[in-house]
């Protein structure tokens, strides 16, 4: 499995785009002869069912496939060939973790039952989960119960982080694009710029963060592109663009700070006499924690002797697992990936080989609890 992760870590797929990925997934999970194998599920993802001898619940575990348009500057030697793309959010070990959940479900299968052992493209996009459930094809490994994990850098190596209710947050892409007309840059009172109110919105979103939210839940916005004109010194330029990420940990919350970015955008263009053309993308939702679910990882977990940390508030993070949950009784969980490790999204982290043992074991023990 170790030699599996190496070998999706040096060939990283994008989001949407993991044809390397799903053709190693499956050259390798045929293997271990699944009842049940489902290809291009929401597009490049795999299931696999593995179904014991007895009626019982489905259960479904989730890894997600896609890695990140962060370049490789590691000198490792399973470093990524693909210029510009590479695993810093440790997919590459979530997958190896679920294809050693299936070489020990192909030697030993539930006593009742069936799993599902769902390979999930286009996570870091919000897509992903929402096209694998509205694929017709997803009805025929419908679940009972779902659950996912996530490796945490920051926590102790091998600790299981749980959470009842909201785990992670909701999160959303606000695109704001303003028009005004552009002018020669020795006249530019003869157009009108978008500059002003472009430097004005990503105040004003800024300002978001440390508003007041309603039952005083955690919101914050988060400018990740602004764009005046083009690179041309002879004009003064006639549009602009902010982009931001917003987040929350309630539904409540996220609806009150989308409806005020919006306000706050349309509000700054109508003053300076420009039109603003407003959308939304990589909609994230909340991820919420069943108590059935997040008892029965305990459960495992506690068999292991794992160490099991409950966090007091949601991650601000987001994860399109929340669309699952929206939909089905399960649990996103946390694998600690060590204190000092780098954290995700970090061009120097690396998902550690020394938790997918541990990974595999979680699961398998999940299986047990509820199917054995």
């Amino acid at each position: 499995m170790i030699e599996f992760r190496h070998l999706l870590h040096r060939n990283p797929d994008i989001s949407g785009m993991e044809d390397f990925t799903s053709t190693a997934i499956l050259n390798r999970i045929t293997g271990y002869k699944p009842d049940r194998l489902v290809t291009n599920l929401g597009g490049k993802g795999i299931a696999a069912e593995f179904t014991g001898s007895d009626m019982g619940p489905r259960i479904l575990l989730r890894c997600d496939m896609d890695a990140l348009p962060i370049n490789e500057t590691m000198d490792i030697p399973h470093r990524s060939v693909t210029t510009g793309v590479s695993h810093k959010c440790g997919h590459d070990g979530h997958m190896a973790i679920m294809m050693g959940v299936a070489a020990r479900l192909h030697k030993t299968p539930p006593a009742k039952g069936s799993v599902v052992l769902l390979f999930q493209p286009s996570e870091e996009t919000g897509d992903g989960a929402r096209k694998v459930i509205a694929d017709s094809k997803f009805k025929d490994i419908e679940p009972d119960i779902v659950f996912a994990m996530h490796n945490l850098p920051g926590f102790p190596m091998g600790s299981i982080i749980m959470k009842n209710g909201v785990f992670a947050s909701a999160s959303s892409g606000i695109v704001v694009e303003l028009t005004g007309v552009s002018a020669h840059a020795s006249e530019p009172h003869l157009g009108n710029s978008p500059a002003l109110a472009v430097a004005q919105i990503i105040e004003a979103f800024n300002d978001i963060s440390r508003s007041k939210v309603p039952m005083d839940k955690t919101a914050m916005a988060t400018v990740i592109h602004a764009r005046v004109g083009e690179k041309a010194f002879g004009t003064s330029p006639g549009k602009g663009c902010v982009m931001a990420t917003l987040r929350a940990c309630s539904i409540e919350a996220m609806n009150f700070i989308s409806r005020r970015a919006e306000e706050t955008a349309e509000t700054i263009a109508k003053a300076h006499k420009l039109d603003c053309r407003i959308s939304w993308t990589q909609d994230f939702p909340v991820t919420i924690n069943s108590g059935k679910a997040v008892n029965t990882v305990r459960a495992a977990a506690e068999n292991l002797g794992l160490e099991i940390l409950q966090p007091d508030a949601p991650f601000p993070w987001s994860e399109d697992f929340g669309h699952f949950t929206q939909t089905y009784p399960g649990t996103l969980f946390g694998i600690g990936a060590g204190i000092d490790a780098p954290p995700l999204h970090n061009p120097l982290y690396d998902f550690p080989d020394e938790l997918i043992p541990g990974g595999v074991d979680i699961f398998i023990g999940i299986i047990k609890e509820l199917l054995n």
